[in-house]
């Protein structure tokens, strides 16, 4: 699940393009330059660019200063579009017959107004993504277009993983999986895209469901900390994540938590926002049937079904509220 590094334009309140071209490092389009030239500065190779009008995109070496103008843009020529270790590849972002929009393919959301009203995997291109990332989409939960970053359904799927696992991400997007703490810190990043609001689906083994949604939700910094607000008091489940606001996240192999001398996550056979230890925690170990015996095991969320009742199923998602 990991994406070829991206950067965008920056922004100014209240978020217009400061210019028309997307950067992406360590790519470049091959084979349909037209001027090659040595340049101070990715900037000036830029104003060549804009300021000639056969110029679609342009490429620039950053170790020996090249800038090549490009007749074509990477859209119009996939195949050409090639990793090259120390280049930025700088075109627009577009629509061609070659490849969807990806305007249309920002988020599940803007799928969904787009007529994709069917749930399932698609590749989303949000802002600064070069090769897109691909995700499940759940267009029929609260009127759709929800990105699921985690689902659990059949144990099929072991969640007692290391923290390289968790910040790439792993299991399948159709059935178990953790979409990865990367893309999660980028996908809720500070920018133009807006606000996300989390939603998490439960059921237990009785075939009972509840929900809880919170708004603002975010991951940021290099531990993956939580934050999140705005609980919706229409939510059927409880308030059990306002106790993991604000933590970073723990796993067996690093320990971020609020308990001091332990590691919740070798305590809960899992990985999560941990403070001491939880009142929610939906990555621990699956157990068939929901009878823990104990308060610590399982797929919990004690606010609706206490601490000892592991749940069947879960799901967490998010999705864009401003600006979508």
């Amino acid at each position: 699940m990991a994406t070829v590094s991206c950067v965008t334009a920056g922004c100014t309140p209240p978020c217009r393009r400061q210019q028309t071209f997307y950067a992406c490092k360590n790519r470049a389009l091959k084979n349909v330059n037209y001027t090659t030239k040595t340049v101070g500065s990715r900037v000036i190779c830029g104003r060549d660019c804009s300021a000639d009008q056969k110029c679609r995109s342009f490429n620039f070496y950053k170790d020996n200063s090249l800038c090549e103008l490009n007749r074509a843009t990477r859209y119009e020529h996939p195949d050409a579009f090639l990793e090259h270790e120390g280049s930025e590849y700088f075109g627009p972002r577009e629509c061609t017959a070659m490849l969807p929009c990806p305007q249309f393919r920002r988020n599940c959301q803007t799928l969904t107004k787009a007529g994709f009203n069917s749930s399932g995997v698609y590749t989303i291109y949000p802002d600064g993504w070069c090769d897109g990332l691909q995700v499940y989409c759940d267009m029929e939960t609260d009127g759709g277009g929800w990105i699921v970053f985690q689902r659990r359904q059949d144990g099929s799927v072991d969640f007692y993983l290391n923290w390289a696992e968790y910040q790439s991400g792993f299991g399948d997007l159709s059935g178990e999986f953790w979409l990865g703490n990367d893309n999660l810190a980028k996908l809720t990043a500070d920018g133009c895209q807006g606000k996300w609001e989390l939603r998490v689906d439960l059921e237990d083994w009785n075939g009972s469901t509840a929900w809880a949604k919170y708004g603002d939700f975010k991951i940021s910094g290099d531990n993956f900390t939580l934050h999140i607000d705005q609980y919706d008091d229409s939510s059927t489940a409880g308030n059990a994540m306002r106790y993991h606001d604000g933590w970073p996240f723990t796993t067996k192999d690093n320990d971020n938590d609020g308990r001091s001398g332990r590691n919740c996550a070798n305590d809960r056979d899992g990985a999560w926002w941990f403070d001491d230890c939880d009142v929610a925690h939906l990555n621990g170990v699956y157990v068939p049937g929901g009878n823990t015996g104990t308060e610590v095991d399982g797929i919990l969320w004690d606010k609706w079904r206490g601490e000892s009742h592991s749940l069947k199923a879960c799901s967490m998602k998010m999705r864009l509220v401003i600006k979508p």
